[in-house]
């Protein structure tokens, strides 16, 4: 089936099954491979789990007409979200060992601790955890993720795009 002819519905169940599948595999590395997610992983996370309940939404619902837009909009948040974390951690990961962030508390303590834009930046600043490079078939586990935010986005601009008479 050529995705260009995707309706607006398969290409929405589509997207929601990739998030479930991503979130799955990122659950399997977590607890079988034990790769700790550091806070950036988890907010990554949290990006993919607001696209997936857009995408699952926008499937179930296969509206016409101007309120895809609405679905597509919330993809595109998370898709956002999940760019700039997944951007930011890549950066943390290139930088000289000199330069990485000394480990900060586990993101549960901080969340109990600190007022939320004080554990958003805090985040943001990054930690030593963040700048540890662990390589799935060749490419850290951001990029991996950044280049699933870009192709679902652009999955959701594909499919709203569509014709409404073929949703």
């Amino acid at each position: 089936m050529n995705p260009l002819r995707w309706s607006y519905r398969f290409s929405f169940a589509v997207g929601f099954l990739v998030c479930a599948a991503l979130m799955g595999f990122a659950l399997y590395a977590e607890y079988v491979w034990e790769m700790t997610p550091c806070p950036l992983c988890i907010f990554q996370r949290v990006g993919f789990i607001v696209m997936g309940v857009f995408f699952l939404l926008g499937a179930l619902h296969a509206p016409r007409g101007g309120v895809r837009w609405i679905y597509a909009a919330g993809v595109w948040l998370g898709a956002a979200f999940g760019i700039v974390v997944a951007g930011r951690h890549l950066w943390i990961q290139s930088l000289p060992a000199d330069q990485i962030p000394s480990c900060g508390p586990p993101l549960d303590y901080m969340f109990s601790a600190f007022p939320f834009a004080k554990v958003l930046r805090m985040v943001f600043t990054g930690s030593g955890e963040c700048a540890t490079v662990e390589p799935i078939l060749g490419l850290p586990m951001p990029a991996w993720t950044l280049l699933w935010f870009v192709l679902l986005a652009a999955l959701t601009v594909v499919a709203v795009r569509r014709k409404a008479s073929r949703a």
